[in-house]
C-alpha cells in the first residue's frame, strides 16, 4: 500500500479543480445556447402533419428573427398571443405553425383553398384542403397569419386571428429525432 505524498495530493485537487471549471463553463454555455440561440422543442399535435408528425423532436433557432423579418412558408414556435391566453392557454406553452401571410398581405379561404392577395396559394406540404371559408382578412403590419399543414385538424389564425410578431420564439430548422427522419425542415 502506497501512501499519497503532499505533492500527489496538491495535483489531485487542481485536477478537481480543473474539472469543475470546465463543467461550470459548459454548464454556462448550454444555458446561453438554449436561451439565446438555440433549443430542442418537441411536437405535442397533429397540427402540423405531414410536415412534422406528433412527438417529432425538432431545434428550433432564434437568433435569424433578430436580423431580420419572418417569411411567408417558415415554420415557427411561438407563445399563445393574447386572444390564446384569455381561453386558457399559458405563456410556458408553445404553438407551431406555418408563415403564410405578414403583415399588409390579404388572406382569403375559399373553395377548399388559401389565396393571398387574391392569388391561389400553391401548398403541396398540407395533409388536405381546408374545409372551412375565411372571409377575406387583411394582415395587420407587425403581425402575421399562421396555419398549422393539418388544415381542418389545426388551432391556428383562421380560429383566433393575428399572430404578433414579438411572440415568436424561434424558427423551427431541423427534426432531429425520429432517426428515420433527421434533416432539414
Amino acid at each position: 500500500m502506497t501512501k499519497s505524498s503532499p505533492e500527489t495530493a496538491s495535483i489531485k485537487k487542481q485536477q478537481i479543480k480543473e474539472n469543475s471549471l470546465i463543467i461550470l463553463v459548459g454548464l454556462i454555455m448550454a444555458i446561453a445556447i438554449r436561451i439565446f440561440i438555440a433549443e430542442p422543442r418537441y411536437i405535442p399535435s397533429e397540427s402540423m402533419i405531414p410536415t412534422l408528425e406528433t412527438g417529432d423532436r425538432i431545434v428550433v433557432e432564434k437568433v435569424s428573427y433578430k436580423f431580420s423579418s419572418p417569411h411567408r412558408q417558415d415554420i415557427v414556435v411561438f407563445t399563445p398571443p393574447p386572444q390564446l391566453q384569455i381561453l386558457g392557454y399559458e405563456t410556458n406553452q408553445a404553438f407551431i405553425k406555418r408563415i403564410i401571410a405578414t403583415g399588409g398581405d390579404m388572406v382569403e379561404v375559399k373553395n377548399g383553398q388559401v389565396y393571398i392577395n387574391d392569388n391561389p396559394l400553391p401548398e403541396d406540404y398540407i395533409l388536405e384542403t381546408p374545409n372551412y371559408t375565411l372571409e377575406p382578412t387583411i394582415v395587420p403590419e407587425g403581425d402575421l397569419f399562421v396555419m398549422g399543414d393539418n388544415r381542418n385538424n389545426s388551432n391556428d389564425s383562421h380560429l383566433w386571428g393575428f399572430l404578433p410578431q414579438e411572440y415568436i420564439i424561434g424558427k423551427a430548422i431541423f427534426r432531429f429525432y425520429p432517426f428515420s427522419n433527421i434533416g432539414k425542415i
